[in-house]
């Protein structure tokens, strides 16, 4: 079997004289436009054999009739086309988010809305540490919601001065740490010119850190030992359970280091018989060079399985558009704050585009402020002319300033867009009071524009910047309510049913995997979301209550109550 480019183990072609197996449902939602929806689906092994009534599908041969979703809603498995395998492991550190989060097991975390009961939660935990010398570790802060107070390392140390501390930030882009980490990376000195550790009027670092160059040799000395990416094996299984909770049966981990020890982990996690999810890894482009990271995802292609999609690349063009760390045009941030980073040079980024074409390897993009989006395009276009590739499909992830111009462009050029739609509810009060203003606030993932522009299209939720639940982030597509209840953005809402293609076919479309996934109907992967209730008639206002049952993954199935 081929799959953009990367060679999987053959596979015995299935014959109709295998036994199959015919699924009643309440209602089964396709999303094939021959065929949109049906009341039984035929499988065989790992894939399906037929959509249609029972009549119909009878005519294949012997076969068990299954009623077990007799009374549910059948739809594709859901695909989340940019999350990160690091959302399982994280739940092994102490939550410090703003809004209430459910676990992988179903526990519900209440939100820390302070300072203060932020601090008060990392004394809870760390007076339970046995060991005096272990690092302490927090995820998800966000003090845009706290009047974008400044953490700093004087606020951790109220915590523990002699035991490394580190909060990684509900963007992921930044992280607070104490003196004790910054004496163990050899971070507490004067002199320090990175435009990523700002300094204090002591002339040394306060505590903050922006980007990957400056939070990994950090994150180490806090709790984050492999990577600020990497998931631990347990952590992986972690990944698989909020899957099933959620309906998800493909997902990316987008941004994934992939050193040897980590695909052997992920290799052995997936081949496990009874691991529920398809996951989808995109080699990180950093900390080496353009060559050097084409040449080894070429390699890692030929390791590819079913559950473990190896072959891609994530490069990271600017930061964070609530962190401030995004690329902006003119007139820039809304309240005055200086421009972001450039995480990739433009001439590292032409190189990658030029070797990734000739190679056949996608190249996925993060761009949030629209200087960076079109940095990318000025980039991309001399690399589409000097090696033409009519199916590439790169794609810009996240990309939530782009205009009508700009998605004309990516029309053009053949591009594919990721939009964060979760950011309308999470962070759109602060966008338009704080950080971009009115105007821009409205037209942020733009997801009408996107399909008016005829640009392939995504949404998703970049867990764990945000939880993973694809059918909230069609609600937030199609609604575009913040957490105040305002409507922000009418003119770019979606219906219904072009956000359940976004989190199905067309994030599979975004990962070239259109051909197994995304949809149910003949020849494709088993791959169904089991829902409670219709999301098609549930109403917009209530998508995101739809119920999940569970997920069957390649035929296997998976209920969330057996997690």
């Amino acid at each position: 079997m081929e799959g953009n480019g990367e060679t999987l183990p053959a596979q015995e072609v299935d014959t109709p004289m295998t036994k199959t197996t015919i699924y009643s449902a309440r209602k089964i939602i396709t999303m094939n436009p021959s065929r949109p929806t049906a009341s039984h689906v035929a499988v065989q092994g790992d894939r399906i054999l037929g959509v249609g009534d029972l009549e119909e599908l009878a005519t294949w041969g012997d076969y068990t009739l299954d009623e077990s979703f007799a009374d549910k809603v059948l739809m594709p498995g859901l695909v989340e086309g940019h999350a990160h395998a690091m959302e399982g492991s994280l739940w092994s550190k102490v939550y410090c988010g703003y809004f209430d989060r459910a676990d992988p097991n179903g526990k519900v975390w209440a939100g820390s809305t302070t300072i203060e009961t932020v601090l008060e939660r990392l004394k809870e935990a760390e007076i339970k540490m046995e060991d005096p010398d272990a690092p302490l570790a927090g995820w998800s802060l966000d003090p845009i919601y706290m009047d974008n107070v400044r953490v700093t390392r004087a606020d951790l140390d109220k915590v523990s001065t002699t035991r490394p501390i580190g909060v990684l930030h509900a963007s992921g882009h930044i992280m607070n740490v104490n003196t004790k980490a910054l004496e163990l990376a050899g971070y507490l000195k004067k002199g320090m010119n990175h435009p990523g550790i700002p300094l204090g009027a002591d002339g040394l670092s306060t505590g903050e850190l922006f980007g990957p160059e400056v939070m990994t040799p950090v994150g180490v000395h806090v709790g984050f030992n492999r990577s600020l990416t990497d998931s631990d094996e347990q952590g992986l299984r972690n990944f698989g359970k909020l899957c099933v909770r959620t309906g998800v049966t493909t997902i990316t981990d987008l941004a994934a280091r992939l050193d040897p020890e980590g695909v052997d982990a992920m290799l052995r996690v997936t081949g496990e018989p009874t691991y529920p999810a398809r996951i989808v890894p995109l080699q990180f482009f950093m900390g080496a060079t353009a060559k050097e990271t084409v040449d080894k995802v070429v390699g890692l292609k030929k390791r590819a399985t079913d559950r473990l999609r190896l072959g891609r690349i994530k490069a990271v063009a600017d930061g964070s558009i609530q962190g401030f760390s995004a690329r902006m045009r003119w007139p820039g941030y809304h309240n005055g704050a200086s421009n972001g980073l450039w995480y990739t040079a433009p001439e590292q980024l032409a190189e990658l585009y030029r070797l990734a074409l000739a190679a056949g390897v996608q190249v996925h993009t993060h761009t949030n402020g629209d200087e960076a989006t079109e940095m990318v395009l000025d980039t991309m276009e001399p690399a589409l002319m000097e090696v033409p590739s009519p199916d590439h499909r790169f794609a810009l992830q996240h990309c939530q300033l782009a205009d009508a111009a700009q998605f004309r462009r990516m029309n053009k050029l053949g591009m594919c867009v990721n939009l964060f739609a979760n950011h309308h509810f999470y962070w759109g009060d602060e966008h338009y009071r704080l950080t971009v203003g009115p105007e821009r606030a409205l037209r942020m993932n733009a997801c009408r524009t996107a399909l008016d522009s005829g640009v392939p299209m995504s949404i998703h939720s970049d867990a764990p910047i945000t939880p993973l639940g694809p059918l909230f982030t069609a609600w937030c597509a199609v609604n575009r309510l913040t957490a105040s209840g305002r409507t922000q953005g009418e003119y770019e809402k979606i219906s219904v049913s072009e956000a359940l293609f976004a989190v199905t076919i067309g994030a599979a479309y975004t990962l070239h995997m259109d051909d197994e996934v995304g949809s149910i109907e003949v020849g494709k992967k088993a791959d169904f979301a089991v829902l409670e209730d219709d999301p098609t008639e549930i109403g917009a206002q209530n998508l995101k209550d739809v119920r999940v049952w569970g997920t069957v993954q390649s035929g296997r199935i998976f209920a969330a109550a057996d997690l």
